[in-house]
């Protein structure tokens, strides 16, 4: 499947869209086009690695979480000044994320969301959902307390 990318069409609001397919390599995919795209938009050091990081977690949660045969998810990045807004959607409604209280084996992915977005959330969409998550790219603390989902 050949992933369909959208440019930036304004210098204040750039945009970059793109469709993979839920497993793991499409998960793997994603990471590696933000961090591009990142790179593309001179987004680097501790902001880019937290922004790469937010989007793996959610990737891999759309490829675990929110597959359902036959339907891609979508990753998302607007670059608005200081922040970045990161979603990716996924056709599963009814699979919304939560994050453990006391993770075991797995479910350490929302937590490190949370540590590294001022804040993130869930949204419905007519066929399934979307995550989202608001990184800093300047040098706010992106650990202070973040909103639970709502």
């Amino acid at each position: 499947m050949k992933p369909e990318i959208t440019t930036p069409t304004s210098e204040c609001a750039p945009e970059f869209a793109l469709r993979l397919s839920p497993t793991p390599r499409g998960a793997r995919l994603a990471r590696l086009l933000a961090a591009q795209q990142l790179s593309d938009w001179g987004i680097a050091g501790p902001a880019a690695e937290a922004a790469e990081l937010v989007v793996a977690e959610l990737a891999n949660n759309a490829a675990v979480h929110g597959r359902v045969p036959g339907r891609d998810f979508e990753l998302r990045m607007e670059c608005d000044g200081d922040h970045l807004r990161v979603e990716l959607s996924d056709a599963r409604a009814e699979r919304r994320p939560l994050p453990v209280p006391s993770p075991d084996e797995g479910g350490y992915g929302l937590l490190l969301v949370a540590a590294l977005a001022t804040t993130w959330g869930v949204k419905a969409r007519t066929v399934g959902k979307t995550v989202w998550a608001t990184v800093p790219l300047t040098g706010g603390d992106p650990t202070g307390p973040v909103p639970r989902p709502g």
